[in-house]
């Protein structure tokens, strides 16, 4: 399974990522997510989110989920694009691209590794108030 991983403060160019696209002639799905700030936060009205991570150990938890995204499903590759820093309300903080054979195991790898991140990759947040 191929597998890029990139933890940036620059934007999130979906366009681009998208144009990027490799995929295989035996694949039928590809998946993409984008997880975008929105205008509150636990009731209150935000302005943006900053994130920070501990960016060693978070690559590191990124690998132990795709391994265990490859043992699980027939995945051909995963891109994760995740923003660190100052990211606006409308703006993309998180960028996911699945490939599989079929949509079944495309949403089910992309829906698993989402959850996982958010249990184990140790990238915090911090709502900046409106």
């Amino acid at each position: 399974m191929r597998q890029h991983l990139t933890i940036t403060s620059d934007p999130i160019d979906e366009r681009a990522l998208v144009g990027q696209r490799t995929i295989s002639r035996t694949m039928g799905a590809a998946v993409y997510f984008s997880g975008v700030v929105r205008d509150n936060e636990d009731g209150r009205s935000i302005s943006a989110i900053d994130y920070e991570a501990y960016r060693e150990m978070a690559e590191r938890q990124f690998e132990v989920i795709f391994q265990q995204i490859e043992q699980r499903w027939p995945i051909e590759s995963i891109r994760l694009v995740h923003r660190l820093g100052l990211v606006k309300v409308n703006e993309a903080s998180l960028w996911v691209e699945v490939i599989a054979p079929h949509r079944g195991e495309a949403f089910a790898a992309c829906q698993f590794l989402i959850d996982e991140m958010k249990k184990v990759v140790p990238i915090w947040k911090k709502a900046i108030p409106a």
